[in-house]
């Protein structure tokens, strides 16, 4: 099974994903930061956007062919990535109207190597405001939240999940 949780940065999709993976068993998470920091690709270009999509699907399915639930948190700004990807369960986190950067991710970002960007004046970058313009909210979302979760919520929303699988 092949969870996706998308929505703009700064959303919770990642918050979401570490503690949704703790209620789940035989559980994989991939992180699109993490791939991205690990290929070393901060190409956010329509291709770049893409190429990002095709790795975290490709990741997701080698770990749901292990027999593992895969949980996958990105933006996933279009409908045709989010088709791509093709999840069996989709999160849509609509807690902020623009993407930002948390410090959170600030600090994750600094030790990577050669980034395009200068973490400080990311959100001012047109990169980053490309991705604003180019989200398309998913309209066929099993979820939608709105607001950040408590433990409980998200423990329950892990036990919906798998009741699906």
């Amino acid at each position: 099974m092949k969870i996706l949780i998308c929505g703009l940065p700064g959303s919770g999709k990642t918050w979401l994903a570490e503690r949704l993976a703790g209620h789940i068993d035989n559980c994989a998470w991939f992180n699109a930061d993490i791939v991205r920091k690990t290929e070393n690709d901060w190409d956010f270009s329509a291709e770049g956007r893409s190429r990002q999509a095709n790795r975290m699907k490709s990741l997701a399915d080698a770990a749901s062919v292990k027999g593992e639930i895969a949980i996958c948190d990105f933006v996933a700004p279009t409908k045709k990535i989010r088709e791509s990807f093709n999840p069996d369960y989709l999160i849509w986190l609509d807690t902020v109207k623009e993407g930002r950067v948390v410090s959170e991710k600030k600090d994750e970002l600094k030790d990577a190597n050669e980034l395009p960007f200068d973490i400080d004046t990311l959100e001012k970058s047109k990169e980053f405001q490309d991705t604003n313009n180019v989200f398309d909210p998913p309209l066929n979302a099993h979820k939608i939240i709105k607001s950040f979760l408590s433990d409980d919520e998200i423990k329950l929303l892990g036990e919906e999940i798998v009741s699906n699988v």
